[in-house]
């Protein structure tokens, strides 16, 4: 019965997140109005009778962002749980095979060579490509007889994170003597929604979305994939199609959103193993889920964002501050059980 009552419960309380992501802020708003503001404009419904300064911070401002946060925080829950289910491993995330790290490559690469005019389409543009590079040389590296071992895989994808992450290193120690570039690096490489608008949200949405769904019909798969190698092939699964075709998805979905927001960690990570925990591990409830709940702590985690008196606390940081402690913690449980 609990598990059968998870996806109705999680849909409710990812609505009410929205309705609270769309309320809060700078200046706050009754949830009523807002979620009269959103129905209306969604044509469910008559518009309120609110001023014009509430239906621009609801709908033109806060909108985008908060829907950016939901498709960002939920594509990237469920490509971690997809590769957990890949590597057997649940401290396996999206970011494994350096596509992150390529991503904020490709990022300040943009940001240091492009002028400001070009750079705000530039950015994403090249933080994905520079995602995609990355994955696509671990996955040659790994190939061996026409398939990719899994072990060579984590460790190309290890050296060519370490490579991306050295020269992001280099390109913002010589920016620094321009303040203004430097300083655009840093807040992309923590990661964040200030000033992202509809624009980003239609760059991302289709790869991130799309993917996500599509992952999710890999939910079988991932499942045999648990039984072990042998007992797929068995069944009659491809095991080498199944793992090409996953790292893929979960690579371009990582790199739709690294490509807007910057590098925010430990969402992919620690969703995945929550709702294991609450659904059990079978991917046909864990994927959508996961999905569910990632997108509520992204908007939860850009909601404190913007509640902070300055204004200055980044994304990625605060991803950052809830997920080492629960990183560290499973790390301890898994050293328990052996």
């Amino acid at each position: 019965m609990k598990r059968r009552l998870a996806l109705p419960l999680a849909v409710a309380l990812l609505m009410l997140t929205l309705l609270v992501a769309l309320s809060f802020g700078g200046a706050d708003l009754p949830l009523g109005r807002s979620a009269r503001l959103l129905f209306s404009a969604l044509g469910l419904g008559d518009a309120p009778d609110a001023p014009t300064w509430q239906r621009v911070i609801v709908l033109d401002i806060r909108l985008p962002r908060v829907l950016l946060a939901l498709v960002c925080g939920g594509a990237l829950a469920t490509a971690g749980g997809a590769m957990q289910g890949v590597f057997q491993n649940p401290m396996a995330d999206p970011g494994i095979l350096g596509v992150s790290a390529g991503a904020a490559l490709g990022a300040v690469s943009a940001l240091y060579l492009l002028p400001v005019s070009l750079a705000t389409l530039g950015v994403p543009v090249a933080a994905f490509l520079g995602a995609l590079v990355c994955a696509l040389g671990a996955y040659l590296l790994s190939r061996r007889a026409g398939r990719a071992d899994m072990h060579t895989l984590l460790l190309a994808g290890i050296a060519l994170g370490g490579v991306a992450s050295a020269g992001t290193s280099l390109l913002l120690s010589v920016s620094l003597a321009d303040w203004e570039v430097g300083r655009a690096m840093l807040d992309w490489l923590m990661g964040g929604l200030d000033g992202r608008g509809f624009r980003e949200l239609w760059l991302a949405a289709p790869m991130a979305l799309g993917g996500s769904v599509w992952l999710f019909t890999y939910a079988r798969d991932l499942d045999v994939l648990s039984t072990g190698e042998e007992s797929a092939m068995a069944v009659g699964v491809d095991v080498a199609r199944v793992r090409r075709e996953l790292l893929a998805l979960t690579s371009l979905v990582t790199a739709a959103t690294v490509a807007v927001m910057g590098v925010v960690g430990f969402v992919g990570l620690m969703v995945p193993h929550l709702v294991r925990l609450w659904v059990g591990p079978k991917h046909a409830r864990l994927l959508p889920l996961s999905f569910l709940v990632g997108a509520m702590l992204l908007m939860g985690a850009d909601l404190a964002c913007r509640l902070m008196p300055t204004g200055d606390l980044r994304l990625g940081v605060v991803t950052a501050i809830t997920g080492g402690p629960f990183f560290l913690w499973l790390l301890y449980r898994e050293k328990a059980r052996l």
